[in-house]
């Protein structure tokens, strides 16, 4: 009953229509046919009065659509006294739009989804040396190259800059990739990156409009506007269209000697189905790319993909589902299961996203008590693990990362930092 009455309240024009033919079918089927053609010919009427405003709106704009088979076989419909006809044709063209407004609205609202997380204001630090408190809020146009901005925990990166204090990023939004990229003091932070656990300060290198994350949200608002060329097609051949639809109409009465003839091949002719289709179509197909991370430029590109046979990506972990398991565990002097569940105990104090991984694989197991746990940036977690290893042994005894994979280093804090040096680079 909620969707009905939204639909009600928000295509007035469609809930009128679908009135009209509830009663039109029930006068009908009643015997009360002059009734019947009475309300059709009234209300089917105010339809086509609509539609013609509409057309001539579009024409004074150079805009050329079949529509106007819809209105010529509504009106020859009613001529010949088909009112049953011309009201489902009514309903069919009120029942389109809805259906192409419903489906913009939707697409659009996925794709504001990404405008919406664009921030809007930046923390602005009187210098390098200022306290945090000092932090004045300004709106982001106002961030000038040079600035030195602070960015709180959780929060989106305003605009391009260079790291002042090392931190932990997610550029997932940006990049693909779901694994949390560590930044050094001096480091390229990217606007639209989200910050990790800590505040981090930057010096901000570019204008919010000369910003990574800006020029994405630019393209987004292009696609929003933006035709797709089967779309552009079916409004060039519109014109001869409805010519030849309207030839065929009139020979079919010519030869026939039936008026009805006509009506019956422009019922026929009244393409909904193409009007209503691609835009559905390519909004739809733009919506469930927004949804899943993708940026499709517009429907001239997503129309391309259909011919496409080869397609190429950056780097590997662009395709991957952005949530990393555990392949092996290597493990010296103790058992990999106890290896495993130390490090899951361990890895509750963390929100890095390989830790997650690890927890997961560790379901079923029983965790050691792990206290005062914290997460230091760039280096990983520390804790306090109710847990006793034999011989950690050496790197190359713990094993290494195979193709796409990363290592996770296990052990007393003195012996991870002395294996650091070691660690391979995957």
């Amino acid at each position: 009953m909620g969707t009905v009455a939204r639909i009600f309240r928000e295509y007035r024009l469609l809930a009128a229509v679908l009135v009209e033919l509830i009663v039109v079918l029930v006068l009908h089927f009643s015997g009360h046919t002059g009734a019947a053609q009475l309300v059709a010919t009234a209300f089917v009427g105010f339809v086509i009065l609509l539609t013609v405003i509409d057309m001539v709106k579009q024409l004074l704009r150079k805009e050329f659509g079949l529509d106007i088979l819809a209105v010529v076989a509504m009106t020859a419909s009613l001529a010949v006294g088909e009112y049953l006809a011309a009201s489902i044709i009514a309903l069919m063209l009120t029942g389109g739009e809805a259906l192409e407004d419903y489906a913009a609205a939707r697409a659009k609202r996925d794709l504001r989804s990404l405008l919406d997380r664009a921030p809007q204001r930046a923390h602005r630090l009187p210098g390098v040396d200022a306290p945090v408190d000092q932090a004045e809020n300004i709106e982001i146009d106002q961030v000038e190259p040079g600035d030195v901005l602070l960015v709180r925990p959780a929060e989106v990166v305003p605009v391009d800059g260079e790291a002042i204090d090392a931190g932990s990023f997610d550029e997932s939004s940006l990049t693909g990739e779901s694994a949390a990229v560590a930044k050094d003091v001096g480091d390229t932070i990217l606007s639209g990156s989200v910050n990790g656990t800590q505040a981090v300060r930057m010096r901000a290198t570019r204008s919010a409009a000369d910003s990574q994350y800006q020029k994405i949200i630019t393209l987004v608002r292009q696609t929003e506007d933006q035709q797709a060329p089967i779309v552009r097609v079916a409004d060039r051949y519109a014109m001869p269209f409805t010519a030849v639809s309207l030839l065929i109409a009139g020979l079919a009465w010519w030869f026939s000697g039936d008026p009805v003839r006509f009506a019956e091949v422009l019922v026929l002719a009244t393409p909904c189905p193409l009007l209503i289709a691609a835009p559905v179509a390519f909004l739809g197909g733009m919506s469930r790319a927004s949804n899943a991370g993708i940026i499709v430029k517009g429907g001239a590109v997503l129309e391309a993909l259909g011919s496409a046979s080869t397609a190429a990506f950056d780097k590997t972990g662009t395709l991957t589902y952005g949530r990393p398991t555990v392949a092996a565990v290597h493990a010296v002097g103790v058992s990999e299961d106890e290896l495993l569940a130390a490090a899951a105990a361990a890895e509750q104090f963390s929100s890095h996203v390989l830790a997650l991984g690890v927890i997961e694989a560790a379901d079923g197991l029983a965790l050691p008590e792990a206290r005062n746990g914290r997460e230091v940036a760039t280096e990983g977690v520390e804790a306090e693990v109710d847990f006793v290893a034999g011989s950690a042994g050496s790197a190359g005894e713990a094993g290494s990362a195979g193709a796409g994979s990363t290592v996770v280093r296990v052990g007393t804090l003195d012996f991870v930092r002395g294996m650091a040096s070691d660690a391979s680079e995957v």
